[in-house]
């Protein structure tokens, strides 16, 4: 079943990747005034920032901070690259009580060379030695799966299935999934296992953009929802029935539209929010 229109921009999300150009002040400014509803913040533009004044000034620009991206990278070829895995991630749970977000999403990593059975047990192992952390600060995590062609060095959590099943494995109120339609369209069990998530409390965000083709870069040559062939309001209605009713996140790398004017950019971001997401 189709979800409903979306009409405003309250549920509305944009990640600071998405508009690379702008600093977060300009991002806040310019997200507020065009009326979006919430901000994800990347680690990287909170650099030489004091970050709990950064994270009032997000609040009074009216902006839900949403989350903070990105944690995890686990996997390492050695104990010690492991162990600074681990101190990184306690830097980011840092970060977000800082800020005030509520939730770090997780690109788990990979080791190009190492077995993917070997990457997938450092991941769990290490959110496993992070959790205690994140649960005494407050901060949620978010395994996002992320598409097969970064298997390599990016992440060897894939599918759905594999997030949930770990998820499941941990068991922690204080873990959930970061569901990514640029990640996932394709998987064939997508629908069941969405309903799986929603089944077990997991799903706490969702992302949003579409798959160009032919695509020009692996990583950054995202689409704005409606250029390309991700049937994205059929997985925002499976997102909903599940029972997720959280922001919209819309998180696009882009060369050619980080080349663009970021005002003309930031309005078509919203005007194909409204009309195909």
């Amino acid at each position: 079943m189709m979800p409903e229109q979306l009409m405003d921009l309250s549920r509305l999300c944009v990640h600071t990747i998405t508009t690379k150009p702008w600093t977060i002040e300009q991002a806040a400014k310019n997200f507020s005034e065009a009326g979006i509803g919430g901000i994800t913040v990347w680690r990287d533009t909170l650099n030489g920032r004091d970050i709990k004044q950064t994270g009032q000034m997000l609040r009074d620009s009216n902006l839900d901070i949403v989350s903070l991206c990105r944690g995890g990278f686990f996997p390492n070829s050695s104990v010690a690259g492991r162990q600074e895995a681990i101190d990184d991630n306690h830097k980011a749970i840092d970060e977000a009580v800082a800020l005030g977000a509520p939730l770090i999403v997780l690109v788990c990593g990979a080791v190009p060379g190492q077995s993917l059975t070997e990457s997938r047990k450092q991941i769990k192992d290490g959110i496993a030695a992070v959790l205690p952390y994140a649960e005494a600060a407050g901060v949620k995590l978010a395994i996002e799966p992320l598409h097969p062609m970064y298997a390599d060095s990016r992440s060897a959590i894939n599918t759905l299935a594999q997030a949930n099943d770990m998820a499941e494995e941990l068991n922690s109120p204080w873990l959930g999934i970061a569901l990514d339609v640029y990640h996932l369209w394709w998987d064939p069990n997508l629908e069941q296992e969405i309903k799986r998530c929603g089944q077990n409390n997991n799903l706490s965000a969702f992302h949003i953009c579409d798959w160009k083709s032919p695509t020009l870069d692996m990583l950054n040559d995202r689409g704005l929802m409606g250029e390309g062939c991700i049937n994205i309001k059929e997985i925002r209605g499976w997102v909903e029935e599940s029972g997720f009713n959280g922001f919209i996140e819309v998180e696009i790398f882009s060369n050619l539209y980080w080349k663009e004017n970021q005002s003309v950019f930031l309005k078509k971001i919203t005007e194909a929010y409204l009309k195909n997401s």
